[in-house]
């Protein structure tokens, strides 16, 4: 098995004082390890989380060891949209700068269910959520530019065990089409790719610079949907570490380099790619950034789609 892409070590040397950054779902998994790495830099990051508890005790960890900068934690329920709305509000009330929104957070192969506001869950949460977010805190990304949108993707915006990633435009939210967990997580994770790229194109000039990636398989509570988390960690893990599940260190990778690397503003609305499992097996090894074997990965779908997204949170 290919060992995976990892950061070039000099980016987490560099100072980010006075750099403030949003995390969602930062209390676990690739958010949280993201957001440890940045606050030992010393940035400000907020944690957008929706169970507050659990994040306030992760931010305790992570300032119990002495790092460099500081954290905040923010409630903030993707699966409602008011809830984000009173977040970028409370957000915009606090904060003069935004350097960085990594749209981190999301949920996987879900049983059939809607959001608070009617969405497919997948859907909403993984893709809709954060476009809304996105869209409310585009100003004062612009006025700290230079700054940047990471929105995390997955190699399953290709194939999900076997299911094709497409937009359903006519049935977003499966209330014709019978529902499946896997379609439905390939369809918002193609969303998210393409979300980036039409960010890219309406952010061109301005010193936003959007992207998006796949983090790999890793090792969080992400598949507990899927089967029980203790199995994936213990009783599995060993197999599933030579199959190619990596660590949420590793896991972040994509996204460091994506936050920290100077070079990505000349990629703007690229797919950045961490080893992964693709139509292709010449993708299969990533990419620093890889263009996705998917053809529904294109302008037209990612400009129709940002028509759609607008329609549906109501922008």
């Amino acid at each position: 098995m290919a060992k995976p892409i990892r950061c070039d070590l000099a980016l987490f040397d560099r100072d980010l004082s006075g750099k403030t950054y949003i995390v969602t779902g930062a209390n676990s998994g690739i958010g949280f390890v993201t957001t440890e790495q940045l606050v030992k830099q010393g940035a400000h990051v907020v944690m957008a989380c929706r169970r507050v508890d659990v994040a306030q005790e992760k931010a305790n960890e992570i300032m119990s060891a002495g790092v460099a900068g500081t954290t905040e934690v923010m409630v903030m329920d993707l699966g409602d949209l008011s809830s984000i709305r009173r977040f970028a509000g409370e957000f915009l009330d606090r904060y003069a700068r935004l350097d960085g929104l990594i749209n981190n957070a999301g949920v996987m192969n879900t049983k059939e269910g809607q959001t608070k506001d009617g969405f497919e869950t997948q859907f909403g949460i993984n893709h809709l959520g954060h476009f809304l977010l996105t869209s409310l805190l585009l100003g004062v990304l612009k006025s700290s530019a230079p700054s940047r949108i990471v929105v995390l993707s997955s190699c399953y915006h290709d194939k999900a065990v076997g299911r094709v990633g497409d937009i359903h435009f006519d049935d977003l939210h499966s209330k014709i089409r019978p529902y499946d967990g896997w379609e439905a997580y390939a369809q918002s994770k193609l969303a998210n790719i393409l979300h980036a790229r039409e960010l890219a194109r309406r952010l061109e000039g301005s010193g936003v610079t959007a992207v998006s990636v796949h983090p790999g398989w890793v090792r969080t509570d992400l598949i507990r949907h899927s089967m029980p988390v203790w199995i994936q960690d213990t009783l599995m893990r060993p197999f599933l570490t030579l199959a190619g599940m990596i660590s949420p260190w590793d896991g972040a990778q994509t996204s460091l380099n994506c936050i920290l690397n100077e070079d990505i503003p000349n990629h703007p609305g690229a797919f950045f790619s961490q080893r992964g499992m693709y139509r292709k097996r010449s993708c299969n090894k990533g990419g620093w950034p890889l263009i996705s074997p998917n053809p529904n990965v294109n302008d037209d779908n990612a400009k129709r789609l940002w028509i759609v997204s607008a329609e549906e949170v109501g922008l």
